[in-house]
């Protein structure tokens, strides 16, 4: 008990990050994006190719009407790129844009694992690399069921003046 203790001091915003994350894999790593921000859950859809995007802007798809930027969440990231499959999933989240907007945007993952509680003492933060890897996108390192997963805010992956331009171009 004292170790898990000694987590939560030495990380004190821990508990500002406990609670339910959808989790799911990526390149045979397991990730985690808190519940709140996830819209939903769907199979592949046919996504429509935009030009001059960057190579992890997909397209766009049309979900009941509503055109949606989708994103290579393996391309963003920098893992290695695989042939998007029909195993593949699409995770819908809503983020924030400046003047208090929110957009949604899809996120292509290779499988979606569950939705784990997650409390303050499981969760460690993200290791230090030094300046030579850029760790701000992540909220911390969660260990669920033996498992370590990348918690990751995804408003810093997906920052906010990349989703004012797709939004715009997929509208436009």
């Amino acid at each position: 008990m004292q170790a898990a203790a000694q987590s939560v001091d030495s990380h004190p915003a821990a508990s500002r990050f406990s609670g339910k994350y959808l989790t799911f894999s990526l390149a045979d790593e397991a990730y985690g994006i808190p519940v709140l921000k996830v819209r939903e859950i769907i199979t592949m859809l046919h996504i429509t190719m935009v030009p001059q995007m960057p190579p992890y802007v997909k397209g766009v798809i049309n979900l009941r009407g509503k055109v949606i930027p989708v994103i290579d969440l393996r391309t963003k990231l920098g893992l290695p790129a695989i042939e998007i499959r029909e195993t593949n999933c699409i995770v819908v989240v809503q983020l924030s844009v400046p003047g208090g907007d929110t957009k949604h945007v899809g996120l292509i993952v290779d499988a979606v694992e569950e939705v784990a509680n997650v409390a303050a003492e499981d969760i460690e933060p993200a290791p230090d690399f030094g300046g030579a890897v850029e760790v701000e996108y992540l909220l911390g390192m969660a260990k669920i069921k033996g498992q370590v997963k990348s918690l990751l805010d995804i408003e810093k992956v997906i920052a906010a003046e990349e989703i004012r331009p797709l939004a715009e171009s997929a509208i436009g």
